[in-house]
């Protein structure tokens, strides 16, 4: 699913303030609705030349912790952000030691050039590239797999579960099991 953040935003090219991250926040929860399947949705900032950290803190970042709490199947990704908007995203993702899905996309919703924007710690980046390397993992086959680490489910869970908070990895429940995958392919 496809948001135009210009559209929402009334045609401003520049965003600025958390009033308006905020206003803009409510707009995209009332444009995205619930998900029985995860979903990515991708907030597209084509045509949006600047956006500051406070109105990203508001509107996207508040999205994404909006969603990750009461949208459970819903991932954003901030999608076609020209440089000074990617510059803000990054500043603000690097001061909080925080990460989100960025990339570019196509007329026919096709990415390119995803990737994690910020920052996450050793034992996030090691856990995030052991599921993109495996595909869909458990916790309990993580701990078989890397037995040579001395770490067991819970830790994995823990991992997993914290880089699921963040919308990097796709959490689906399998019976009393949870499974993890890549929101996006890293390009």
């Amino acid at each position: 699913m496809r948001i135009e953040i210009l559209d929402l935003a009334g045609g401003r090219r520049v965003l600025s303030g958390g009033i308006a991250g905020r206003k803009l926040l409510n707009a995209l929860i009332a444009a995205t609705p619930a998900a029985v399947e995860p979903m990515a949705v991708f907030l597209d900032f084509e045509g949006i030349e600047v956006a500051t950290s406070s109105f990203l803190r508001e509107a996207v970042i508040g999205f994404r912790d909006y969603a990750r709490v009461t949208l459970a199947n819903v991932y954003p990704v901030a999608a076609n952000l020209a440089a000074p908007v990617l510059e803000e995203l990054e500043f603000f993702l690097r001061a909080r030691n925080d990460v989100f899905w960025i990339c570019d996309l196509d007329a026919n919703e096709l990415t390119t050039k995803a990737r994690l924007l910020g920052d996450l710690d050793p034992a996030q980046r090691a856990t995030f590239d052991a599921v993109r390397s495996l595909g869909i993992v458990t916790a309990p086959e993580l701990a078989i797999r890397f037995s040579d680490q001395s770490i067991g489910p819970t830790a994995w869970n823990n991992r997993l579960s914290g880089l699921a908070g963040k919308g990097v990895l796709v959490e689906r429940k399998v019976g009393k099991t949870k499974s993890f995958s890549s929101l996006l392919e890293v390009g």
